[in-house]
C-alpha cells in the first residue's frame, strides 16, 4: 500500500507501553495505517497483558464483567448467522479464536470446528475447552491449513490486527470454499463514537490494531480478490464497551452513565448513516 498518506491523528497504547503511534489516512482504500507499525516478537509483545481481555477469561473489573456479560449475548447472534448460510458441510474455520467461547458455541450446535490463535495461552485455553488437551483442531497459524478448505471462516476482530494485510487476504480466499462465505467484524473509524472520543478511542488500540477500516476499505480490498460484499450488518454492543474503555482512558475512570450516552447517540445516529461502532460484513467467494 504505497499511496501517498496524511496524518490524521496521534494516539496512545493505553495497555502496555503507554507509547504514542501515528495514524495515517491511505486515501486510495479510505482507511487508517498505525505508524510506525511493529513486526515479529516486537509486535508480539504488545499483546503480553492481563488487561488484553480476548486472551483470557478475566471477570476482575466492571470493565472485565461488562465484556463477558456482552460475549454471551454476541455469542448467539453470531450462532444465529452463521446458521443462517446454506452450506454444503458445516465446516467452519474461526481465525484469531482466543479463549475459543465462539467455536464452543459451535461445535455445541453441530459444526465441525477449527481455530487458528496466534497466541500460545489463549490457545492452550481453547485446546482444553473444546478437546482436552489432545486437540488437532487448534492451529498458530493459517499456513498450516493450506490443504483445507471451509464452508465459512470468520474472523471476530481480527483483520484489524495482521501484519501483511493482502498477502493475508489472499489466503482467506484460498482457503475458503467456491460460494463459501467469509464474515469479517472489525471496528469502524467513521462512527460516532470515534469522532466524539478522537485519540482515546478504545477502538484505535495501537499498536495491536495496525488497519483501521471504512465500509469503502472493506469492499475495495476484497475486490482485489474477486471477492463481493454482500451484506453489513451492525455490532450494537460495541459502542456501548468501547465507550466505556474510551472514558476510562479520557479521563482515568470509568464512567458508566457517560458511555453509555454515548454508546446510544452513537448508535441513534447509525439508524440513519449505518456507520455503527463496529460493522459485520458477509463477503462471498466467487
Amino acid at each position: 500500500m504505497n499511496s501517498k498518506k496524511e496524518l490524521f491523528l496521534t494516539c496512545k497504547d493505553y495497555t502496555v507501553s503507554n507509547k504514542k503511534f501515528d495514524l495515517l489516512y491511505n486515501s486510495e482504500f479510505e482507511m487508517l495505517e498505525t505508524h510506525p507499525a511493529p513486526k515479529g516478537n516486537e509486535l508480539a509483545s504488545y499483546y503480553e497483558s492481563e488487561d488484553y481481555i480476548s486472551h483470557t477469561d478475566s471477570k476482575k473489573s466492571l470493565v472485565d464483567k461488562v465484556y463477558q456479560i456482552v460475549k454471551k449475548v454476541a455469542l448467539k447472534n453470531k450462532l444465529k448467522l452463521i446458521n443462517s448460510f446454506k452450506t454444503e458441510e458445516k465446516n467452519l474455520l474461526d481465525v484469531g479464536c482466543g479463549t475459543g467461547d465462539f467455536l464452543l458455541t459451535c461445535k455445541n450446535n453441530g459444526w465441525n470446528v477449527v481455530g487458528v490463535e496466534p497466541n500460545k495461552n489463549a490457545r492452550n485455553l481453547t485446546e482444553t475447552k473444546l478437546f482436552g488437551n489432545t486437540s488437532t483442531h487448534i492451529f498458530s497459524d493459517l499456513d498450516v491449513l493450506n490443504s483445507k478448505q471451509f464452508d465459512v471462516i470468520t474472523l471476530w476482530h481480527v483483520l484489524e490486527h495482521v501484519p501483511d494485510l493482502e498477502v493475508y487476504i489472499s489466503k482467506l480466499k484460498l482457503l475458503l470454499k467456491p460460494n463459501g462465505v467469509l464474515v469479517i467484524a472489525v471496528p469502524n473509524f467513521k462512527s460516532y463514537d470515534a469522532s466524539y472520543y478522537k485519540q482515546y478511542w478504545a477502538a484505535f488500540d495501537v499498536p495491536r490494531h495496525l488497519w483501521h477500516f471504512s465500509k469503502n476499505s472493506i469492499q475495495k480490498l476484497f475486490s482485489r480478490e474477486e471477492m463481493n460484499v454482500e451484506k453489513i450488518l451492525p455490532m450494537k454492543f460495541d459502542s456501548f464497551y468501547v465507550s466505556l474503555l474510551s472514558e476510562k482512558y479520557k479521563n482515568s475512570k470509568s464512567n458508566f452513565l457517560k458511555a453509555f450516552y454515548v454508546g446510544l447517540t452513537s448508535n441513534m445516529k447509525a439508524m440513519s448513516s449505518n456507520e455503527y461502532s463496529s460493522l459485520i460484513y458477509i463477503i462471498k467467494n466467487s
